[in-house]
């Protein structure tokens, strides 16, 4: 195993690298490409002070866990969002288990700032119990490689009552019971795609109704954008409320009725208005990821090291044009 010195020497050459990959939408938007800056410190990723790139591990779906997370490591990247299936089948491997995925982490200088993921939590339906049972596995390997919290996102796909919605209350309060043994938040998370929780507004009072303190809301910018949220729907948002967020872009084809999760976009290569969101979801007091969530193929198929030195290129002129620590840390 090449060990953490070794990773971020190598990490201290990929700015110079990376400038060869700037986003085309800065240039679109007029202003020249910002050179990256350095990788945020593991102080900063931990205290989740300013904001800072993030890989989710579903963006790199056909790559083992070992192989991702060295991927990420090496370009730079400080936090990541494991796929805990993959971590699972590391597990499972000869001589690994739960501890050595968190010295993988460790010794890569890498902070599972979150965990992915457990469906069907919020909406009833016959799959509930068994999502329940997968919900106890995964909260418990969450906490041992260092994530406290989870992604659980609705993809309800029946035609539901509002008796069904004041049900989803119970549901994500017993969920959030069973992430509070292991020390986990379950964050529910809307989707576009969804017919119970597809708004942030549904998700907010949902998660406000639940009243637990291991239930709190998630936001995902290609769900927002490309949904049926409005811009103003952010203004709902109390300060701190915010507990995590997926940051990717809406692409203007193919129509948006027709988009699905494959249909990602590069952050700065579509049509949703990145930057104005940043800015409310920061008066909101939101700090911490930006982890960017892509099905693309293209995407998933890319080595982890290239992907997530394009996703720094994509995300880092967001965070320098913010007020954060990480920008005011760089060149």
């Amino acid at each position: 195993m090449i060990n953490r010195r070794e990773f971020l020497v190598m990490a201290s050459a990929v700015p110079a690298v990376s400038q060869l990959m700037q986003p085309q939408a800065a240039f679109a938007q007029g202003a020249a490409p910002a050179p990256l800056g350095p990788p945020p410190t593991r102080a900063q990723v931990t205290a989740r002070q300013g904001f800072f790139v993030c890989m989710h591990e579903a963006s790199s779906e056909r790559f083992d866990f070992k192989t991702a997370m060295q991927g990420y490591a090496r370009a730079g990247v400080r936090a990541v969002e494991p796929s805990l299936l993959k971590v699972r089948e590391f597990t499972q491997l000869p001589g690994e288990s739960p501890a050595s995925a968190k010295r993988l982490l460790d010794d890569l200088g890498l902070t599972a700032v979150s965990s992915s993921n457990q469906l069907g939590l919020p909406e009833p339906g016959p799959t509930r119990q068994r999502s329940l049972d997968d919900l106890k596995w995964k909260v418990e390997l969450a906490h041992q490689i260092g994530a406290d919290r989870i992604v659980c996102p609705s993809a309800g796909t029946g035609m539901y009552t509002e008796d069904d919605f004041r049900m989803g209350v119970d549901h994500m309060r017993e969920a959030g019971e069973i992430g509070k043994q292991a020390g986990v938040v379950c964050m529910l998370e809307f989707a576009r795609s969804s017919r119970f929780v597809g708004s942030l507004a549904t998700a907010l009072k949902m998660v406000r109704d639940a009243n637990h303190p291991n239930v709190r809301v998630m936001l995902d910018t290609y769900h927002f954008w490309g949904g049926i949220s409005k811009f103003e729907d952010l203004d709902l948002l109390r300060e701190g409320e915010l507990h995590h967020l997926h940051f990717e872009d809406v692409p203007d084809s193919p129509p948006r009725e027709i988009q699905g999760q494959p249909d990602r976009a590069m952050p700065g290569e579509g049509i949703a208005p990145l930057k104005r969101i940043l800015d409310v979801l920061e008066q909101k007091k939101y700090s911490g990821p930006l982890s960017f969530e892509s099905f693309k193929p293209v995407h998933i198929a890319m080595d982890p090291f290239e992907l997530a030195t394009k996703v720094r290129a994509a995300i880092e002129p967001f965070i320098q044009g913010a007020n954060s620590p990480i920008s005011k840390s760089g060149p």
